[in-house]
């Protein structure tokens, strides 16, 4: 069987040159004689593989000296506990905005640790936009203030940062080395590697200095970051087939440009599906074009009948993932760095042909 476009949300497609050449290093990983899979992670071929990695998110993210890069465990999920738990000792209290899912889960999670400001949210139109701020609602004693960048489910992204007192914290699961990100406007930011970084099982969290160290009181060993920190990523045996991956596809990145020429070539993929949206006549997007995510397209016809048809009609025609989350129905196109401007262009071309034959 010849590979099909993956547009799905997580685990989502990595890069073929990627998946080649793991495949070559499979059994043996340079002169180690053994897997990667196989390797102690105390080993110096290993440790050699954790450095590179760091080195490459600094070198793409333009990650500043005086920030931890962290690769740990237990999914972007468990930094929703971390996050309340490391950064805010101080007044134990905290700022967030609720545009889907994932933020209204890590806000949940805080409540059990903290007190939680929910300054926004956009659930009264599905998420399908990014709220406006009112500054008068922020708390001026917030530890931190929380958002999701890019929304996986609901298709919305930043595209301005809040103008916040407090430590910015964000979610850039689906959307990291996307497009370029100010790093120094935030004291964290973490990510799920399932989506842009490598298959699931490490999580990339960077973190400021100043921020680690304080701790709520009977937080857990492992789920404080200066303990992660002090010990390079490696104060327990850390995921390394995944970390090992995930340095593959850094490597990928930086071969094709680096951040900002991916950002490009991201916007263009977007523009190509978006574009058709919004001439199509079956077909239409969920989000406000403002708020349009450059990762995740939510669209529907409008009819859960179609809707069904479309999805099993493209699996056929080898676009598969389509189906969109229960909470907004229809379908989802997911675009990240690894999918080629010629899947899009293939979604498109089936997206027209299907609405041709559906009039």
């Amino acid at each position: 069987m010849s590979r099909v476009y993956n547009f799905s949300a997580g685990p989502s497609m990595l890069p073929l040159e990627v998946l080649e050449k793991a495949q070559k290093e499979m059994t043996e990983y340079g002169t180690a004689g053994m897997s990667v899979m196989e390797m102690s992670h105390r080993s110096a071929d290993f440790k050699a593989i954790i450095d590179d990695a760091e080195a490459l998110v600094r070198e793409l993210m333009n990650v500043p000296d005086n920030y931890k890069v962290l690769f740990l465990q237990g999914g972007g999920s468990t930094q929703f506990a971390m996050i309340p738990m490391n950064l805010a000792a101080k007044n134990k209290k905290a700022d967030y905005v609720i545009t889907g899912q994932w933020a209204k889960k890590a806000a949940a999670e805080a409540e059990k640790f903290i007190t939680v400001n929910k300054v926004a949210s956009s659930a009264d139109k599905t998420f399908s936009y990014i709220p406006k701020l009112d500054k008068s609602k922020f708390s001026p004693d917030a530890d931190y203030f929380y958002i999701c960048y890019n929304n996986t489910i609901y298709g919305t992204r930043y595209t301005k940062l809040p103008e916040t007192d407090a430590v910015l914290v964000a979610d850039i699961s689906s959307c990291v080395m996307s497009e370029v990100i100010d790093v120094t406007k935030f004291g964290l930011l973490f990510a799920g590697a399932q989506k842009n970084l490598g298959p699931a099982g490490v999580t990339l969290v960077i973190v400021r200095e100043d921020l680690i160290g304080e701790t709520l009181d009977g937080t857990p060993t492992m789920l404080d970051y200066k303990i992660h920190a002090d010990n390079g990523s490696m104060y327990n045996t850390p995921p390394t087939y995944a970390i090992y991956i995930l340095k593959l596809v850094l490597e990928w990145i930086k071969e094709k440009g680096g951040v900002a020429a991916l950002q490009k070539l991201n916007e263009e993929k977007a523009k190509i599906l978006y574009d058709f949206l919004d001439s199509s006549e079956l077909f239409k997007g969920t989000v406000v074009p403002e708020d349009r995510s450059l990762m995740n397209v939510p669209f529907v016809t409008g009819s859960d009948e179609l809707d069904a048809k479309f999805v099993k009609e493209a699996k056929a025609a080898g676009l598969v993932n389509l189906k969109g989350h229960r909470t907004v129905g229809g379908m989802r196109a997911s675009i990240y760095n690894a999918m080629p401007k010629e899947g899009v262009i293939k979604l498109v071309e089936f997206m027209k042909k299907f609405e041709e034959e559906n009039k």
